[in-house]
């Protein structure tokens, strides 16, 4: 169904011009007044359906360029890299950006492009930026599609109805599918035989190998991550063909998370896993037993529930370790944007979970790095154990969601969701004047000692 407030002007203009034609005359064309098509294409006027449909009748005109805006990832993606702390300055906000897809969406696409591979980094020194690192370019391209892979998703649903998977064959239905299409054996194998490891594909063995330190919940996942992995390849490798990222670490590193994705869209079918979303209020300890699987893993899935006419909240992830670093962030379609570089947020409950490990814990506070005005959120966090594999130890798990979605949330009863009462999170820089922050911030201390004088000077 065609929107009907869509403003084209931009991408009338250009088809215009591409076929030399003045506005009279293409206004005669399109049986309009050339009054009218001016406002269109001034963006005063929206782009009626019938309009549009002469458009592509008598011109051959692609529909999908009006979305031209999609593949820099629309008003969210643009907003995501308006908040780098270079622009921090300028006081761009939501409304400016809109303005500026709405007009010049050929501009702001030539600027996502050069940023995207100039990257977030600072200057060297000689006036050239440092290209961003491979993850952030991974998370940028997953970003672009909001962490729903509609197509893989809707592929890995029919896998699941097609191997009948429930609760209590999950494992064996899917080790049956690797041994009977792929002739691969699941094997289960001491810790010691591999060290640092917690799967291993073995060709020559023909076996999929696992750490016998990992859990059930675990174990199913890798079992689902290689089948996935098998039977989606030529759908994966066009996702990252596609990304156009620049570095072949980064297409590892989305290669690996779009494998992940299968293995969740597996266990979690989509439609299943929503309805039971929505029936027990995102009760994510009923989830987990339900499906079988780990809170890690369903707070994962929750990100991806972008189905087009069945969408589920939009949630964003986090993962943060003992010493308070963010080893992992999946925006999803919350819209949410943190501060990766060096954020420090003691006051908020993530870092008081590693005390009582294992307990869901729940807080609203508001936050929002690069924005006009900060966004009040509703965040669960619980802690979850390592694989037993090195380095592997004791991690929080975030899932964050606007306090305006979570009045019907299970882990929300009993809450107080007024704004009033949410913990206030800042940036620990010069850049966060807010007086009422919990954060420590040692580059506003270093500002305010050189005021201070020793008594006896």
């Amino acid at each position: 169904m065609i929107d009907a407030n869509l403003l084209a002007g931009p991408a009338l203009r250009r088809l215009r011009k591409r076929e030399s034609l003045t506005q009279a005359a293409m206004a005669s064309v399109l049986e309009i007044s050339p009054s009218y098509l001016n406002l269109i294409e001034r963006n005063q006027r929206p782009l009626s359906a019938k309009v549009l449909v002469r458009v592509i009748e008598r011109f051959d005109f692609d529909p999908r360029s009006l979305r031209e805006d999609d593949a820099i990832g629309g008003v969210e993606g643009m907003i995501r890299r308006m908040a780098d702390k270079r622009f921090a300055d300028l006081g761009i906000d939501r409304e400016e950006v809109q303005e500026l897809l709405s007009a010049a969406p050929q501009v702001a696409a030539a600027f996502a492009r050069l940023y995207d591979q100039g990257g977030s980094g600072a200057s060297n020194g000689a006036g050239r930026v440092v290209i961003e690192d491979a993850a952030a370019a991974a998370r940028r391209a997953i970003e672009r599609w909001q962490n729903h892979f509609a197509d893989l998703d809707h592929a890995a649903e029919d896998l699941a109805d097609e191997l009948r998977l429930s609760r209590g064959e999950i494992s064996a239905a899917l080790g049956e599918r690797l041994r009977e299409k792929h002739q691969l054996q699941v094997r289960i194998l001491p810790a010691e035989v591999m060290p640092g490891q917690v799967h291993r594909l073995d060709l020559h063995a023909r076996q999929l190998q696992l750490s016998e330190m990992l859990p059930g919940a675990a174990r199913r996942f890798q079992i689902a991550r290689q089948v996935g992995a098998l039977e989606m390849r030529e759908a994966i490798d066009a996702l990252v063909v596609g990304a156009n990222l620049a570095s072949p670490e980064a297409r590892d590193i989305l290669r690996e998370h779009i494998t992940d994705y299968l293995a969740g869209a597996l266990l979690l079918p989509y439609r299943r896993f929503l309805r039971a979303c929505e029936s027990t209020g995102y009760d994510l300890a009923v989830l987990q037993r339900r499906f079988a699987v780990s809170f890690d893993q369903v707070a994962e899935r929750l990100t991806t529930l972008g189905r087009v006419g069945e969408r589920g909240l939009p949630f964003f992830t986090a993962t943060i370790d003992r010493a308070g670093r963010m080893t992992h962030f999946t925006a999803g379609g919350s819209g949410a944007i943190y501060p990766l570089d060096g954020a420090r947020w003691p006051a908020w409950v993530p870092f008081a979970a590693f005390e009582r490990p294992g307990t869901v814990l729940t807080q609203a506070v508001t936050f929002g790095e690069g924005e006009g005005a900060a966004r009040y959120w509703f965040t669960i966090t619980r802690t979850v154990d390592g694989d037993g594999v090195l380095c592997a130890g004791r991690r929080a798990v975030v899932l964050g969601i606007e306090a305006r979605f979570a009045g019907d949330l299970a882990h929300a009863r009993g809450v107080s969701l007024d704004r009033a009462d949410a913990v206030p999170l800042g940036t620990p820089c010069l850049r966060c004047g807010r007086a009422e922050c919990l954060t420590p911030a040692p580059a506003r201390l270093a500002s305010v000692l050189p005021r201070l004088r020793p008594i006896n000077s």
